[in-house]
């Protein structure tokens, strides 16, 4: 029965970071190796909707994050144009619905901490004409826009550049993401949000006090907005013990957020970083710890369908389950990412 709920679903990844997999290749091979290394996978999992976020890591800070960051654009749109038979870079709910007619995967741009903007909010109109619809402030650190959640123990809230980024990303069409977040920063935005805001991979802190997880506060605040909390699937944000970081933990997580929320609020954000890893470190180097990060067989989108059994396994209904794997975050970009016509 999960096979089929999940085969039937629209099932929604809103946090995939493959760009980052794909651009150590070659631009010549960037299509070809999605294609091979991402797009089964893909399939497999069943995803119909993936957000790509483009992540720039620490050694093109700060001088080379703005070239970066178009690098990994562009190269979102050239695996889009080269397998335009299997999937599709949208930038509104008609090409979300068109994609999912034909049977494509339909791709949404987003911007992690967005360090090539620094602090020139008047960049956020040039890059949503390249195809950005979803934007976060900060990752673990401090930028010019915000805090991340690792800097918590300041205190700060939204720096004035950040309530400018914060307005005109309403004003474009651009959804707000707060994982990542620090605490007093989420709070400011939902001061001054006048649209929704999502969470595009965060998990309950009262399942698992760690800073990158949302309070049930946090996450009544972000429902209010009629937004959307998406699920981490890192078991570093699940469980203490590594032996509990399981399926079914993960699921705690998400029934958790279900009953603080409501079931029309929650998604899934799996965060997929042992397999971007396999695909980008040698394996003479490879960090073990990222091991130790995953919960077993979810490493990559294939495991998908593992998250449908464990629902089913909790006794939710399947309206409710479809609701989870996809439909929330598909309705919620339908809404927010503007329509034509």
């Amino acid at each position: 029965m999960s096979r089929a709920l999940h085969q039937r679903a629209v099932v929604a990844d809103a946090h995939n970071d493959l760009l980052i997999a794909v651009t150590a290749r070659p631009p010549h091979r960037w299509a070809g190796y999605f294609r091979e290394r991402w797009l089964p996978q893909l399939r497999e999992g069943g995803v119909d909707l993936q957000v790509l976020p483009v992540f720039i890591d620490d050694q093109f800070r700060p001088e080379g994050a703005l070239r970066e960051t178009l690098r990994m654009i562009e190269c979102a749109h050239t695996l889009a144009e080269g397998n335009a038979d299997e999937v599709r870079l949208c930038l509104d709910g008609d090409d979300i619905d068109a994609a999912l007619a034909d049977g494509r995967i339909a791709l949404v741009l987003a911007l992690e901490s967005a360090p090539g903007l620094d602090a020139n909010v008047e960049l956020l109109p040039t890059l949503h004409r390249l195809g950005v619809r979803v934007a976060s402030l900060a990752h673990w650190g401090r930028t010019a826009l915000a805090d991340g959640s690792g800097e918590d123990a300041t205190g700060s809230r939204l720096t004035e550049a950040g309530v400018r980024a914060l307005k005109e990303m309403e004003r474009l069409g651009i959804l707000f993401d707060v994982s990542h977040l620090g605490a007093s920063g989420v709070a400011h935005v939902l001061e001054l949000a006048t649209r929704p805001v999502m969470a595009t991979h965060s998990s309950a802190r009262a399942l698992l006090d760690h800073h990158r997880n949302l309070t049930d506060e946090q996450l009544r605040g972000i429902a209010a907005t009629g937004g959307t909390v998406c699920v981490n699937f890192l078991g570093e944000f699940l469980a203490t013990d590594p032996a509990d970081r399981t399926v079914d933990r993960l699921a705690d997580h998400i029934v958790h957020i279900a009953e603080v929320i409501g079931v029309d609020r929650v998604g899934l954000g799996p965060d997929f970083i042992k397999e971007v890893s396999a695909d980008t470190t040698p394996p003479c180097c490879e960090d073990v710890e990222y091991a130790r990060l995953v919960v077993p067989g979810l490493e990559g989108p294939r495991g998908l369908p593992l998250v449908t059994e464990a629902l089913v396994r909790r006794g939710l209904p399947e309206g409710d389950i479809e609701k989870i794997l996809g439909g929330n975050v598909l309705e919620l970009f339908r809404k927010e990412l503007g329509r034509r016509g």
